[in-house]
């Protein structure tokens, strides 16, 4: 008898709750739960616990240094996605640089960090199932999304073969939603070769 989708999805989840990620369904934290995370469906970053990790990491940092960081990490420079993609993951690696002014009224330079990397438990680890996200009037809900810190940095989608074979459409099996593809493609494919 093959599995259904839902019972490897909760397979995942538990397996994930096990290694120590925390785990939310995508419903309880969507734009009009009681608990939301996010503003829309359009958002992907979960502002709340990026902007939690910021001010954790870098507690000397003062709120306007913390919010440039912030800032550069959704909204990543660079051409295409490879320029992107390098560009978000030497700000995993190397921290993000951030200005502000200091208490005597000069300008300060500091990095800003956004990743534990020394103790992996100081980190935000996140798996989200059915997280909805709505892109050009297209709604996508991959099966789990896993977050590091509020930044998606993985998507599964866990389909059964024998859909395929029996004519599920592939697009509604294979395809989450371009936006959050690409944002865990910037902040993973090369950080995984570092």
């Amino acid at each position: 008898m093959p599995f259904a989708e839902s019972t490897v999805e909760e397979a995942a989840l538990a397996w994930l709750a096990g290694i120590g990620w925390r785990i939310a369904h995508g419903p309880d934290i969507a734009p009009d739960a009681l608990t939301p995370e996010r503003r829309d469906y359009g958002e992907v970053v979960l502002e709340g616990r990026l902007r939690s990790a910021l001010s954790r990491l870098n507690p000397a940092l003062p709120p306007e240094a913390l919010d440039d960081a912030f800032r550069k990490l959704t909204r990543p420079e660079g051409a295409d996605l490879i320029a992107r993609n390098r560009a978000v993951h030497r700000l995993f690696v190397d921290g993000v640089t951030v200005e502000y002014r200091s208490g005597d009224g000069h300008i300060r330079g500091a990095q800003a960090r956004v990743l534990d990397f020394d103790v992996a438990a100081r980190n935000d680890w996140l798996a989200v199932n059915q997280f909805t996200v709505v892109e050009n009037r297209h709604t996508r809900r991959p099966d789990v999304v896993l977050f590091l810190n509020g930044i998606p940095l993985a998507v599964l989608e866990l389909k059964n073969r024998i859909l395929r074979k029996h004519g599920y459409p592939p697009d509604k099996q294979e395809k989450a939603t371009q936006t959050v593809r690409q944002q865990a493609e910037l902040l993973s494919s090369e950080w995984a070769l570092a």
